[in-house]
């Protein structure tokens, strides 16, 4: 009987470790297992370097998330995952950032007011692409500014 409630205290036991490695791993990783919010697309000539997955901001404030990344004709196509409640206009404008010198590419969204809220699936018009520092320190070496 000890070995049978021995057994027993261990299989607790670990399935319990289990239980909290999967909460740490999806709470740490932000990973979303049911998708809310909205998706909106945005086209740019340049992401250079930004990622899947990185934050998207309004005023400082993360109000979603780049979900995908595909190359459409010559461009970059980014899909963005927007949470509930966070209103976008058509005349929005989307912009690749760097957070610090050499710190992670985000989106910066200058939300609008035009009065017409973008749908789900919608697109952002305007957007600034990334500014590449190398290009211009170059072109600034060489005389070309």
């Amino acid at each position: 009987m000890k070995r049978g409630s021995l057994e027993l205290a261990v299989g607790v036991f670990v399935l319990a470790g289990l239980a909290c490695l999967a909460y740490l791993a999806i709470n740490l990783g932000k990973v979303e297992l049911f998708g809310s919010g909205y998706r909106v697309v945005a086209d740019f000539d340049n992401i250079s370097g930004l990622k899947p997955g990185a934050a998207v901001e309004i005023a400082g404030v993360e109000v979603g998330r780049v979900e995908a990344i595909q190359l459409t004709a010559d461009r970059a196509k980014l899909v963005l995952r927007m949470n509930p409640g966070v209103n976008l206009y058509d005349d929005a404008i989307a912009s690749i950032r760097t957070k610090g010198i050499i710190g992670d590419k985000f989106v910066k969204l200058s939300p609008g007011g035009s009065g017409k809220v973008i749908p789900n699936g919608g697109r952002i018009r305007d957007t600034e692409s990334a500014v590449e520092w190398e290009e211009l320190i170059g072109k600034y070496l060489h005389g070309k500014v």
